[in-house]
């Protein structure tokens, strides 16, 4: 789950890492207040749940409060476009209004869970901002990798392996210090899947701060965080994602027209590399899990052809803790509760196999069944190309 900037820096602040003075505003009259309480020169921030606001115009600075009444104006309610939201772009509701800061270096702090590794790796950067993706892919030495065991857990020679990473002037060293500390104890604490602060800068007069963060919970911990989960935001994630995670189901939602139903998440994988190899384009990763009920999967069929782009259905279970007949069962009550009009490509293994297929040959409705996972890619594709010919 990710969370907006101003609720990131909320809880650095709570560790004790320092961030610029700010607040959050969601009309020009509140920026220009909060403009008039900061001191007057301001940068006014998009709060959106996507990187590159300052390349897409959504990071503005204003030197007076009615200049911040202006640009707030402009913002608020704009659909600011940047190269991770897509074309469609994201709207703007809220801006975070902070103090400006003379900046005399950018640098860059994080942690992130490496699943190959096994465990989080830390990162410093002596050089930080909009161009760290290229600084790190050009110059990947430049960046300092510590990887904390978990059983050892981040002690100070990880710590001063960082700080040196940054190459700080001495005065700022224990701060530093002090900073990556906490940046652990948020990772490990509130069970996040990233901690970012990119810029971390020095300003004119000595200080560091988190002049931006980023912060990603993992979902499967939300149980234990009911202050974190209140932080969700409907409006920055697709109403098909937020329908899914109702019912335990993993959606994501793509740009192709062959909707994919499969359990267990490198099945699914394997299913969409299979769809583009033979041509075609997935629409969604779904993954309904492996002990779903039949009525997770007409739910997961609802909000597969709930996707206007979706032309045909491609089903492919491996039965184990899913038997085949229950798929069976879920996918023949669907596809008669919703009307479902759409191809179906179903192909099963598994633990009753054939009563499965027995129930779909017996139930009167029109599914294509395949053998094998190519075969089943290759009638998707060629069924959501004749589907979206003629009417998809």
């Amino acid at each position: 789950m990710k969370i907006h900037e101003f609720q990131a820096k909320a809880i650095l602040t709570s560790y004790g890492v320092p961030v610029p003075k700010g607040e959050v505003v969601t009309t020009p009259l509140e920026a220009r207040d909060a403009s008039e309480r900061l001191g007057g020169a301001v940068v006014l921030k998009a709060q959106i749940h996507a990187g590159g606001r300052g390349k897409g115009g959504g990071i503005l600075s204003a030197s007076s409060p009615q200049e911040a009444e202006g640009l707030a104006e402009r913002l608020i309610g704009s659909r600011l476009v940047t190269h991770q939201t897509g074309p469609e772009g994201r709207v703007v509701k809220r801006i975070l209004v902070e103090e400006q800061v003379a900046v005399s270096r950018e640098l860059y702090a994080g942690i992130v869970l490496d699943r190959r590794a096994a465990r989080p790796v830390m990162m410093a950067g002596a050089i930080g901002g909009m161009e760290i993706e290229e600084v790190a892919a050009k110059d990947p030495e430049s960046i300092t990798r510590v990887a904390v065991d978990p059983a050892v857990q981040l002690q100070s020679f990880h710590i001063r392996r960082l700080v040196l990473g940054l190459a700080l002037p001495r005065p700022v060293q224990s701060t530093a210090a002090g900073l990556f500390a906490a940046l652990y104890r948020v990772f490990q604490e509130k069970d996040c899947s990233l901690v970012e602060i990119n810029p971390l800068v020095i300003t004119t007069d000595g200080r560091l701060l988190a002049l931006d963060a980023k912060l990603n919970v993992d979902d499967n911990a939300l149980f234990r965080h009911a202050d974190l989960k209140a932080l969700r935001d409907p409006d920055e994630e697709l109403p098909l994602e937020i329908e899914a995670s109702k019912f335990g189901l993993n959606y994501i939602k793509l740009d192709g027209t062959v909707g994919c139903m499969v359990n267990g998440a490198g099945l699914a994988m394997a299913t969409m590399d299979l769809v583009k190899f033979v041509g075609g384009e997935p629409a969604n990763f779904l993954d309904v899990g492996g002990g779903a009920s039949a009525e997770q999967i007409e739910h997961a069929f609802r909000i597969l052809i709930s996707d206007r782009s979706v032309c045909v259905v491609l089903i492919n279970i491996f039965g184990g803790i899913l038997r085949c007949e229950r798929l069976a069962e879920g996918v023949i009550r669907a596809v008669r509760s919703l009307g479902v009009t759409l191809p179906i490509v179903v192909r099963m293994e598994g633990t009753n196999v054939d009563q499965g297929t027995r129930m779909l040959a017996e139930s009167g409705l029109n599914f294509i069944t395949a053998e094998g996972m190519q075969d089943a890619a290759e009638k998707a594709v060629r069924a959501a190309r004749r589907n979206k010919a003629d009417s998809c």
